[in-house]
């Protein structure tokens, strides 16, 4: 077990009670929340101000939080690499399935890929980082749009030179726009065959600390490794892996 330092913990639980709370809490309230004595809580509290973390509004002796958190936590994220951020969990997910994981992120009316990470095997993706490929017939380009306005959308699709790259390349916006709903449902997309004859992925997005899609990530390989049966699996794990990047990337999942 870990040696816990009690005033620390005791402290930062003090702060985790005080970030629901927008207007303050009476030192009364904290003390019933913390479980400690009003005296420890009165203790802990001056050692906070005095750090920067709390303040006292003097017109009612309530107690909130500052900014310092968020200071601190804003620098955290802007030192942060999107690309070293998700590597560990592409390595993790490649090794998991033994198939081709992609990183990508949105340029305009195109995705880029900026991370590839791949098995061991006779067969291998043509991919390469700094590719580009368009976003409407692509998993994870899909996967963006499917948290675009319909303008977004529309003007994607206007600007783009929609061409049938295979037989399952989609070519009608309003089929594309049945496509987005559906994967607004299911929390996945599925390139079938639309992209390249023989390849299928599976896409989700990622989201950064202002809760917005910033990249996506995919699982690839030929229909003959990923097969039918393996879509719902590949989509569970990519969405799950999707959720652990977003979170380290400062994403806060939205209560219901």
């Amino acid at each position: 077990m870990q040696e816990i330092v009690q005033s620390i913990d005791r402290a930062l639980c003090i702060i985790e009670v005080l970030s629901d709370y927008e207007n303050g809490l009476g030192i009364s309230e904290i003390s019933e929340k913390v479980a400690l004595h009003k005296s420890t809580v009165h203790r802990l509290l001056n050692t906070l101000i005095y750090k920067g973390y709390i303040k006292q509004n003097p017109s009612n002796s309530k107690y909130s939080l500052t900014l310092k958190l968020f200071e601190l936590g804003y620098k955290k994220l802007a030192g942060m690499d999107l690309v070293t951020v998700a590597r560990p969990y592409l390595n993790e997910l490649m090794k998991e399935i033994n198939e081709v994981v992609h990183l990508v992120i949105r340029d305009g009316f195109e995705i880029v890929y900026v991370a590839k990470v791949e098995p061991q095997k006779s067969i291998t993706m043509y991919s390469r980082i700094g590719m580009r490929k368009p976003l409407y017939c692509t998993a994870v380009g899909k996967a963006m749009m499917s948290y675009m306005s319909e303008s977004e959308i529309n003007e994607i699709w206007n600007k783009s030179d929609i061409t049938k790259l295979t037989e399952k390349t989609i070519v009608s916006y309003s089929q594309l726009k049945e496509n987005l709903t559906e994967i607004r449902e299911k929390g996945f997309a599925l390139d079938d065959q639309e992209v390249e004859t023989g390849i299928r992925c599976v896409a989700s997005v990622i989201k950064d600390h202002s809760n917005s899609v910033c990249a996506a990530i995919s699982i690839s390989s030929s229909i003959f490794t990923f097969t039918e049966e393996k879509i719902d699996y590949y989509a569970k794990l990519i969405m799950e892996y999707a959720d652990k990047i977003s979170a380290e990337l400062g994403y806060k999942k939205q209560r219901k």
